[in-house]
């Protein structure tokens, strides 16, 4: 399979003709039968006009035919099944693509239709960094089968699909374009680092220190039965010695403080907006990886954690943090990556910080560790975020914009004010690595 250019937008779905266009043979009989007909009229021949009329009807009777039939419809109907993966991707990694394309019911026909239709996939471009795929087809009978490989460009939800099929009638007069099967929905998540975790546990272990009691120990875990499927690493065995059954740890976590990843979705650009800011585009994506591997090292480290994007109606809930240090937990901190885009208005990054930083001090449990991801804040919303500031630990990367930026000054300032309630904060610059701005979140001075 040869496709074309991805496309940037899925073409429209459900029309109910296809997209009928004569073909090189169709417009050479066209032609030719309007001029024979032409000359026989001229010349007073009814047999060389009856032969171009003939040829005319021909290449209109192809085309009504190639417009109404649909290939999707019908004994021998045609459906496509897609499969993605992995699925969700990550940015920048490949990830593979199977199609296959089959009849619902096979006839005698089916492989005649298969070996005359020509395919291509349509994808929007973040999917793909080049012009065409280059698949691998296989045709087996009854079923065409196409493999081939994607690389996300962007993180979000990109649409994948339908197939564009095109066929030409049996004398090869005209062809016909139509669109098969549903789109499949592609999510792509950020990539992540894989950041150390001694300076986190360093701090947690100094806030267990500042807290006392208030936490839980590590032997204070939830026992459970044993179900098929629990990791063997999780069994304790003193309490399945007393007990005569296995018993599993519910919660690996509890001796380690929670943690609140704060992400200042005034960072990201409004998708509307994303094109035109190719620079807060990539800045964006930055602060979205940072965020995502700090909440993915921590939670990989014990800690339960929650990614906390600001909103203008913030949803917060003691209930929101993951404990599952494999699978689940941080797919589920991705998951919630994958949609994440700016405020439509500029106002609305400073309320929504306002919004979500007071729900989050309501909210907070005892001990909480708070990590935040920040832009350069105004007035109110700098002073409402270093208000927090309390028991506990509170640090945050604040990414600056170009010192020659008017923002940098508002970022300095926001550094400044959090460091005078106790935060530790530190200026970052979104072109330095995320090992680099991790480094001056575990270890900056207040």
């Amino acid at each position: 399979m040869r496709a074309p250019s991805f496309l940037a937008r899925l073409r429209g779905r459900g029309r109910s003709l296809a997209s009928a266009r004569l073909t090189r043979r169709g417009t050479v009989v066209l032609a030719a039968g309007a001029a024979l007909a032409v000359l026989g009229v001229t010349l007073g021949l009814p047999d060389l006009v009856g032969l171009g009329v003939a040829g005319a009807l021909a290449v209109g009777a192809a085309w009504c035919w190639m417009a109404v039939r649909r290939i999707d419809r019908g004994r021998g109907a045609l459906h496509v099944t897609r499969r993605v993966q992995p699925n969700p991707a990550v940015r920048g990694q490949f990830t593979t693509a199977r199609l296959t394309v089959a009849a619902a019911r096979a006839t005698s026909s089916t492989a005649t239709t298969l070996a005359r239709l020509r395919i291509s996939e349509q994808a929007a471009h973040e999917l793909c960094d080049q012009g065409s795929l280059r698949a691998q087809v296989a045709t087996v009978g009854d079923h065409i089968a196409v493999r081939y490989r994607l690389r996300p460009l962007r993180r979000g939800r990109w649409p994948l699909g339908p197939l564009l099929t095109t066929r030409v009638d049996l004398f090869g007069l005209v062809s016909a374009t139509q669109e098969l099967g549903d789109p499949t929905a592609v999510a792509v998540w950020p990539r992540t680092v894989e950041l150390p975790v001694r300076g986190s546990r360093a701090f947690g272990e100094h806030e267990r220190s500042a807290s006392g009691a208030r936490l839980a120990s590590s032997d204070d875990s939830v026992l459970r039965d044993y179900v098929a499927g629990d990791d063997p690493r999780r069994v304790h065995w003193a309490s399945a010695a007393r007990h005569g059954q296995l018993m599993v740890r519910a919660d690996e976590s509890a001796g380690l403080p929670p943690v609140s990843v704060l992400l200042d979705r005034g960072l990201l650009p409004h998708p509307e907006l994303a094109a035109s800011s190719p620079r807060a585009l990539e800045d964006g994506e930055w602060a979205v990886e940072c965020a995502a591997s700090i909440g993915v090292s921590l939670l990989q480290a014990g800690h339960p954690v929650r990614l906390v994007p600001t909103s203008l109606a913030p949803v917060v809930s003691g209930t929101g943090f993951r404990v599952n240090r494999s699978g689940e937990g941080p797919a589920d901190l991705l998951d919630a990556t994958v949609d994440l885009h700016g405020h439509h208005v500029v106002a609305d990054a400073d309320r929504s910080v306002v919004a979500t930083s007071e729900a989050l001090r309501r909210d907070r449990r005892p001990g909480e560790i708070t990590v935040a991801v920040l832009g350069p804040l105004g007035s109110v919303a700098r002073h409402t975020v270093a208000a927090m500031a309390g028991d506990g630990l509170h640090r945050a990367l604040v990414v600056s914009a170009r010192p020659w930026a008017p923002e940098h000054a508002d970022a300095l300032e926001t550094v400044a004010a959090l460091r005078s309630t106790g935060w530790h904060a530190a200026l970052v610059d979104p072109s330095a690595s995320l090992e680099h701005a991790w480094t001056l979140l575990v270890e900056g001075s207040r």
